[in-house]
């Protein structure tokens, strides 16, 4: 694919982008208004355009995309524990601390870009149930593994002064049903448990879920574009390293992997662009929760979508 073709098909995403930057920039959004349309995105739109299109598959195209799934777990997990090991044993940073950094440095914003970017490349039915693979292993594992990581350290870093120390099997559990009751990761796990069992949706649910997920694609990069327009950008040591591990550290890992399974060509360059997308709001939010790199990680968000502009068309350009 030739670089002006590849230029034509981000031009108007980031353009959409570019729209919600100046919302936010010039404060017509407020930080309620931007969570408002993040909610919008992730719990009703983008739900409903993935269940369409898993329920709208055949059950042996779901079987075929097992080492799909497996090369993404292994990528998005894998590469949150390399980097959590690294920053407790070789660099000594305590505990919640080093989830937070691993997992602004892990989490895509696959949510947001993942239909508009691939979707200009593949069609919107092809990368459903990608996408649909990376929300169960982000929403229902990525999220809930941090969360009881950097909990277990706030908590150790707390010297358990209260005297009450929190079960672990109690927060681990929590953690897990609370990652599977969002619905990017709910809605999709049950629309590819009903695939297996034979059901296909009809034209009326299908008609009924498109009337609100057919805004998925603008409203996803508008949202981006005012999450970006309301963070200041702080050009520190740590939102840098998240933003460069989460643009280039992480795609390549997912390469080396999506190779290794044998996936086909398309799968590879769906797999390796779903986590090269800029940092996610999501994990943002996780951080600002536990009072951890709460500027850095904003900050990375910002970068990471910058760098974006230069590493999305590199990438589309070495993969098609």
């Amino acid at each position: 694919m030739s670089v002006g073709h590849i230029f034509i098909i981000l031009i108007p995403i980031f353009f959409v982008i570019i729209l919600g930057f100046l919302g936010g920039h010039f404060k017509v959004f407020n930080s309620a208004s931007s969570k408002g349309l993040n909610t919008l995105v992730t719990k009703f739109a983008l739900p409903a355009h993935l269940f369409i299109g898993i329920t709208t598959t055949s059950k042996q195209t779901l079987i075929d995309k097992w080492p799909f799934f497996i090369t993404m777990f292994l990528g998005i997990i894998g590469f949150y524990v390399i980097l959590l090991l690294v920053l407790r044993l070789g660099f000594k940073k305590d505990l919640n601390r080093s989830s937070i950094f691993s997992l602004n440095a892990t989490q895509p914003s696959f949510a947001f870009m993942g239909i508009p970017v691939l979707g200009s490349l593949f069609g919107a039915a092809e990368v459903a149930i990608p996408i649909a693979i990376t929300g169960i292993v982000v929403n229902a594992l990525l999220d809930p593994i941090a969360t009881i990581v950097s909990s277990v350290g706030k908590k150790t870093q707390a010297g358990q002064k209260d005297g009450h120390p929190e079960n672990l099997l109690k927060l681990t559990v929590h953690s897990i049903l609370h990652g599977l009751r969002e619905p990017l990761a709910c809605v999709p796990l049950l629309g590819v448990v009903l695939t297996m069992f034979g059901f296909h949706s009809p034209e009326l649910l299908q008609s009924s879920l498109d009337q609100i997920g057919s805004i998925t694609s603008g409203a996803a990069l508008f949202a981006i574009g005012v999450t970006i327009g309301l963070n200041r950008i702080q050009f520190s040591a740590n939102a840098i390293s998240i933003s460069v591990l989460k643009v280039v550290g992480l795609p390549i890992l997912t390469y080396v992997l999506a190779l290794a399974f044998g996936l086909s060509s398309k799968d590879i360059t769906m797999a390796v662009l779903l986590v090269s997308f800029p940092g996610s709001a999501v994990a943002a939010m996780i951080a600002s929760r536990f009072e951890t790199l709460e500027v850095e990680t904003a900050s990375s968000f910002v970068i990471s979508s910058v760098l974006s502009l230069i590493s999305l068309p590199i990438l589309i350009s070495i993969l098609l």
